[in-house]
């Protein structure tokens, strides 16, 4: 969507955040796959008072979220199990998306900070919005009231 090849798609808000979504309109939040993205670190683990080593897929997040803290951060970029990463020493915490926090309570893991609530979302290529816009608009109120509907009821 971002470099033309669609007008319009679904991303995660996490893939949105991480990757930046240049060139495009997010014109409505579809209220699907609701999760957490947060910070989560070993049951009763006391935080290293210095440099804090992140284990985490989403690396331009947790820059940008350590950086707003004042916190000097190491980031390890990995896919997949980072449930792992501080149990065997790898990592001091992880940002993860979460949804019921069971998989972190499975591997001796709490949430701890929260950094942004995830769903789903409509984007729209911005040149697409500007050379079709009725059409995308027409579609872009369609799905807002299917959104709304599905809420109420």
């Amino acid at each position: 969507v971002e470099h033309g090849a669609a007008d319009l798609g679904v991303a995660g808000k996490d893939v949105l955040m991480e990757y930046g979504g240049q060139g495009l309109y997010e014109p409505l939040d579809l209220q699907i796959a609701q999760c957490k993205l947060m910070t989560a670190g070993k049951v009763g683990a006391v935080e290293p008072k210095g440099r804090l080593r992140i284990a985490t897929k989403f690396v331009n997040v947790a820059k940008r979220y350590y950086a707003e803290q004042g916190r000097q951060v190491d980031i390890i970029k990995l896919y997949g199990s980072m449930e792992l990463a501080p149990l065997i020493g790898l990592a001091d915490k992880i940002i993860d998306v979460v949804d019921t926090g069971n998989t972190l309570r499975a591997n001796g893991l709490e949430p701890q900070d929260f950094i942004a609530a995830i769903s789903s979302r409509l984007i729209v290529n911005k040149a697409s919005m500007k050379m079709q816009h009725a059409r995308i608009q027409a579609l872009i109120d369609t799905l807002r009231k299917a959104v709304e509907s599905r809420h109420r009821g």
